[in-house]
């Protein structure tokens, strides 16, 4: 298993491997799975550093896009599977396989279907690919007998990547849980004491928003002008459902201009036709109000302007009950933000970094308050929300003549 950062090469690295195991394996079987069949296709197969780039052409006898399947001149077959449909993995037999960026699969079934076809020839076997997260599926691979890993940062990749893209990287996620992650590739554990954590964010994660009786957008001014300087605002849409759950919905966080960011706010707004504005005062309230009251198309908004009379830290404590009673899920992935919670501990914030000075919790407080009017039921509003690369290995065995 390669874990490793963003760039460092983990497609090519997958794609030459089953490459030439298929060219010096005539008629052998190979899966290739993601997250999605979207990316099977369009990033491990027809991607910059896909299936196709890295074998001959002369090697492909045929590549059906819409199957999934391509075929080679020796009668080798590599088929595409989505993560999120383990069950297909039921019945293909396999010589080896390739799971691309595993810690994203939503399915954690997925792996155990592809390893009951794993079972032709003499030694089968899978590469596996992916961005380090401590998910149970990460986890127990790790610990599996007899398995290989290999580890590497973005920026061991720098010869073949953009020396600003580098720079901009290292500006914006050095030091930050999210950049050890996803840049230097550290499997994160949970911090100790924090009120958050990962495991518990993600078992209650959903893919799909439900049916919805109230939404706000909650609005953490910061004071910055724009342009990277200064905190991020803070825009983040959440709601509750009509099982009585809340859900957030989306982290629109930028680093904006006053007008900047009130036009996200009223994208935000409009977006998920959410039911108000609510925004925190204590960072000069009456501009704030008047700046996302004259935003373009922005004078009608509902906007309600709330006092933090407590502490970060003690305003976030009874939201972080909430998810530890099961009542939260976030449709999809924040990493950002779920880096800030995983981050806060009754002590304060663990870590340093741009991004751990963002305080989320008030995000997350709002919506969730009933000083905010969530708790409200009537009137009920069903909404109908559903709403390059490294050194290349040597050429794989071409087809005679």
């Amino acid at each position: 298993m390669a874990l490793a950062g963003r760039g460092w090469g983990k497609t090519r690295t997958g794609a030459e491997d089953v490459a030439w195991f298929g060219c010096a394996n005539a008629e052998t079987r190979i899966a290739i799975v993601a997250p999605t069949i979207g990316a099977a296709r369009d990033v491990c197969v027809e991607g910059e550093s896909g299936l196709l780039s890295v074998l001959p052409k002369v090697c492909v006898k045929t590549w059906n896009r819409s199957m999934g399947e391509l075929v080679l001149w020796n009668g080798t077959i590599f088929k595409t599977y989505s993560a999120t449909e383990p069950e297909t993995l039921r019945g293909p037999q396999h010589h080896r396989a390739w799971g691309d960026e595993v810690a994203a699969w939503p399915e954690p079934e997925t792996w155990d279907q592809l390893l009951f076809g794993l079972r032709l020839g003499a030694n089968p076997q899978a590469v596996l690919t992916t961005t380090p997260k401590p998910t149970p599926l990460i986890r127990g691979i790790l610990k599996t007998e007899g398995a290989m890993i290999t580890r590497g940062s973005t920026f061991d990749n720098k010869g073949n990547l953009p020396a600003g893209t580098l720079a901009r990287l290292r500006d914006r996620y050095e030091g930050t849980r999210l950049g050890r992650q996803e840049l230097y590739a550290e499997l994160l554990e949970d911090i100790e004491g924090a009120l958050w954590n990962a495991v518990e964010i993600d078992q209650q994660r959903v893919r799909a928003v439900p049916d919805l009786k109230r939404i706000v957008v909650s609005v953490d001014p910061s004071g910055t002008k724009g342009g990277g300087a200064g905190d991020d605002i803070g825009i983040v849409a959440a709601g509750i459902g009509m099982d009585g759950r809340y859900y957030v919905l989306e982290d629109a966080s930028c680093n904006l201009s006053p007008d900047g960011w009130a036009r996200r706010v009223k994208q935000t707004y409009d977006k998920w036709e959410a039911d108000r504005v609510v925004a925190e005062k204590n960072f000069g309230g009456a501009m704030v109000e008047s700046v996302l009251r004259t935003a373009a198309g922005a004078a009608e908004l509902p906007v309600r302007m709330v006092t933090a009379s407590r502490g970060k830290i003690a305003r976030a404590e009874p939201i972080a009950a909430l998810y530890e009673q099961e009542k939260v899920s976030h449709v999809g992935e924040f990493k950002a933000l779920e880096d800030q919670l995983c981050a806060m501990t009754p002590g304060g914030y663990v870590g340093h970094g741009r991004a751990l000075r963002l305080t989320w919790q008030n995000h997350l407080d709002n919506p969730f308050s009933s000083e905010c009017g969530c708790s409200l039921i009537p009137p009920f509003r069903r909404l109908s929300v559903k709403r390059s690369m490294r050194e290349p290995m040597q050429s794989p065995p071409r087809p005679a003549g």
